[in-house]
Order: C-alpha cells, then sequence, then structure tokens
C-alpha cells in the first residue's frame, strides 16, 4: 500500500513538473500566434486576399485562448498557437501573391495603353513628330549638364520603397520612348537614387531597380537594350538636403541622361 501511494506521489511530482515546464513554451506560443494574427487581421489587403485564412488563424487562436485556462493542456495551448500563426502566415503570402497577380496584370494592361498610343502617334508626320517631341523634350524640363541633357523623373511616379512605375508615370515614359524612336542613334543613362533614410545597402538596392524599371518599359515598348545603361546610385549625390521631407522627396529621383546625336554619351558619375 505504502509502495502504491509512493508510485502515485511520483507520478503525480512528474506530471506537475512536465506542466510547468510545458506552460512558458505554451505562454511563448500563444503571444507570437496573438502578435501575428493582430497584424493581419489589421491589414485591408491580407483581409480581402485571404478571408478564409485569416478566419482559421483566429479560430486556432481563440481555441489556444480557451485551452490556456485550463491546467496541465500546454501542449494543446501550443498546437493551436502553431497552427494560428501558420494560419497567419499563409494568409500573409497568400495576400502578397494576389496583389502581385494584381500588379502584373495592372502593368501589362499600361504597356498594352502604351504600345496602343505609340501606334497612334505613328500616324502623324515624322516632322510634326520631330517638332512636337522637341517641345515635350522641353516641358519635360531637360537640362543641359556636363553628363548631357538630363530629365529628371520624380519619387512620385513610384510607390514608397517599391521599384514599380504607377500609372502617372505613363505620359511621361511614353515621350521618352517616342523621343528615342525619332532618333535612333540617341542612347540613354538610366541613373536611380534615394535619400538617406534606411539602410544605405538597401538604398542602393532600390535606386538599381528602380532605374532597370524605366530601362524595362523601354525595352518592352521597342528601344533596343544596347541603347540603355543601368546605373544605381543610393543615397548619393543628394541634389537637396536630407533633413526636411521636401528635401529627400527631392533626392529620391530617376534621372535620364541623354547622349548627343553622334551617340556619345557624357561622363558618368
Amino acid at each position: 500500500m505504502k509502495r502504491t501511494v509512493s508510485f502515485i506521489v511520483t507520478a503525480l511530482g512528474v506530471l506537475l513538473l512536465s506542466a510547468c515546464a510545458s506552460q512558458p513554451n505554451s505562454e511563448q506560443a500563444l503571444e507570437e500566434a496573438r502578435i501575428k494574427f493582430q497584424k493581419v487581421k489589421e491589414d485591408s489587403n491580407v483581409l480581402r486576399s485571404a478571408p478564409k485564412d485569416v478566419i482559421r488563424a483566429g479560430e486556432s487562436l481563440a481555441r489556444a485562448d480557451r485551452l490556456s485556462s485550463y491546467w496541465g493542456s500546454g501542449e494543446d495551448v501550443a498546437h493551436y498557437a502553431y497552427l494560428s500563426q501558420r494560419y497567419s502566415e499563409i494568409a500573409v503570402q497568400h495576400g502578397e501573391l494576389v496583389m502581385n497577380q494584381e500588379r502584373a496584370a495592372r502593368l501589362e494592361l499600361e504597356r498594352e495603353r502604351l504600345q496602343l498610343a505609340l501606334r497612334e502617334a505613328k500616324l502623324l508626320s515624322v516632322q510634326q513628330q520631330g517638332k512636337w517631341l522637341e517641345e515635350q523634350m522641353v516641358n519635360l524640363a531637360a537640362t543641359e549638364t556636363e553628363r548631357g541633357l538630363v530629365m529628371t523623373l520624380g519619387d512620385v511616379l513610384f510607390d514608397t520603397g517599391r521599384a514599380e512605375l504607377k500609372a502617372s508615370a505613363n505620359r511621361t515614359v511614353l515621350k521618352l520612348v517616342q523621343f528615342l524612336q525619332l532618333n535612333p542613334r540617341r542612347v540613354v543613362r538610366i541613373e536611380g537614387y534615394t535619400d538617406s533614410s534606411g539602410d544605405k545597402q538597401e538604398n542602393l538596392e532600390l535606386s538599381r531597380a528602380r532605374a532597370q524599371t524605366v530601362a524595362d518599359v523601354l525595352t518592352d515598348l521597342g528601344i533596343d537594350t544596347k541603347r540603355i545603361q543601368v546605373e544605381g546610385y543610393g543615397e548619393q549625390y543628394p541634389v537637396a538636403e536630407n533633413a526636411s521631407s521636401r528635401g529627400r522627396a527631392q533626392n529620391r529621383r530617376v534621372e535620364i541622361v541623354f547622349s548627343d546625336e553622334k551617340g556619345q554619351l557624357g561622363p558618368s558619375r
């Protein structure tokens, strides 16, 4: 009898120690699940793109919360907290996939519109086009520098922190393509710049990605890649102080440097 009582006491002690050991892990898992679910719940894009995954994440989290109030259910809490985290992660991934698909569809539609506009523009005589485009180059605020004629595409043509061109850039890009079509010996160097906010290496990569985006649109619309150079300078060569939001906006830019009529580009940075 004494041995039986001793065995029961020992077994209860082991169970109690196991429960105490698993409790911190289950609490940590539950807290991480709450944080992830809160993020997806507040993201309108994720809610729109992956509502079922968000619901599953919420249901799993609610079950983990209920189980956390029962003694000895640490493993079950951790299990449902894990499920909630995974559903939240899946919802985010699904949301990003849908956004990328929508962005690609919009980009394709804009490219089709640009190509249509180019075909319509070819109905004009070469002389009319040439005169009109020269006037447009002036209107685009192209500036004569030691590097050549430079046209600046401002930060408003890109979403913050992203490299995709916004639809508002189409008119500018169209004029640039038409000018290059009518001046087949000219080449361009496309240079990307950022402000000094954030990580220097990330800024360098973003500046080159934005310049490459402009180059890709030009080639998609028929400009030979041999006529295009791409450079990214990150936060180097600011044109304004980074201390103000207005100055930082001026520094976030893409510059198009034109060669002369013989195809000779001025010196690079």
